[in-house]
């Protein structure tokens, strides 16, 4: 039985890979010393998201200042100064960057009819977010569609102390559960399933046809994976499945 079901906000609840093209995208249009078209900056952003995300995870720097150092490297490519003052650095993001995106958030169509799904389940699982996101961001996200009652808590490295992959451990001991008792659902195959499962969790693979990094065709998966290709798909899989028993099989 599937006691705690953890779900990844960003590509699984929100889409969070157009809310930032299209955010970059008005940015580069916006911008008329802009050193190449729109789609060649959004993707330089995008690898510096990565990046800087990485140094932000591994304590290298606060989330602030992992935002600071995207601006750094990012303003040269508008054509614009990089200003010295942090506080600058800041404004820019919040009034050029933070603004639009938070606007650009859009919540899939399949979120809310699956957590209702669930919640209505013979022995309805434990359900709580976990992300390597900044905690009160992916608050927000999930306010803004009115989805934060569905779970139990939103787990960040804040709350952990750690991040995925060690952070699947930490939030089943926060949860007060088993991993042999839980599932992790998230659209990135490497770090929601396959390092979820190497945690003795189930790795449950949402597989939206897209690639979160690349934006180009799912990457390939054996018939090992639990695999759905949309979130109302997963309450009928788990009860099928046995008991609520998340065991992997193809799909």
């Amino acid at each position: 039985m599937t006691d705690v079901i953890f779900l990844d906000p960003d590509g699984t609840l929100v889409d969070h890979r157009n809310a930032v093209w299209g955010t970059i995208d008005r940015i580069v249009r916006d911008a008329p010393g802009a050193t190449a078209p729109p789609e060649e900056l959004a993707a330089a952003w995008w690898a510096l998201e990565a990046r800087h995300m990485r140094e932000y995870l591994a304590g290298a720097c606060s989330f602030a200042e992992h935002h600071r150092r995207r601006a750094r490297s990012f303003l040269p490519l508008l054509g614009e100064p990089v200003p010295e003052d942090p506080g600058l650095l800041d404004a820019w993001i919040e009034g050029r960057y933070l603004a639009a995106f938070e606007k650009s958030w859009e919540t899939y169509p399949d979120v809310e009819p699956c957590l209702e799904a669930l919640k209505a389940l013979p022995r309805a699982p434990r359900l709580a977010v976990l992300t390597n996101g900044d905690p009160a961001q992916q608050r927000a996200k999930l306010a803004r569609f009115g989805l934060l009652d569905y779970f139990e808590a939103v787990l960040t490295p804040a709350e952990l102390g750690v991040a995925k992959p060690a952070a699947y451990a930490a939030a089943c001991a926060w949860m007060g559960t088993d991993p042999a008792r839980a599932a992790n659902v998230g659209d990135m195959l490497s770090s929601d399933v396959h390092a979820a499962n190497l945690a003795g969790l189930t790795g449950i693979w949402l597989d939206r046809g897209i690639g979160f990094v690349t934006g180009g065709p799912s990457p390939a998966a054996d018939g090992t994976v639990f695999r759905v290709e949309r979130l109302t798909d997963l309450p009928g899989r788990l009860s099928r499945d046995g008991d609520n028993d998340g065991g992997s099989d193809g799909g």
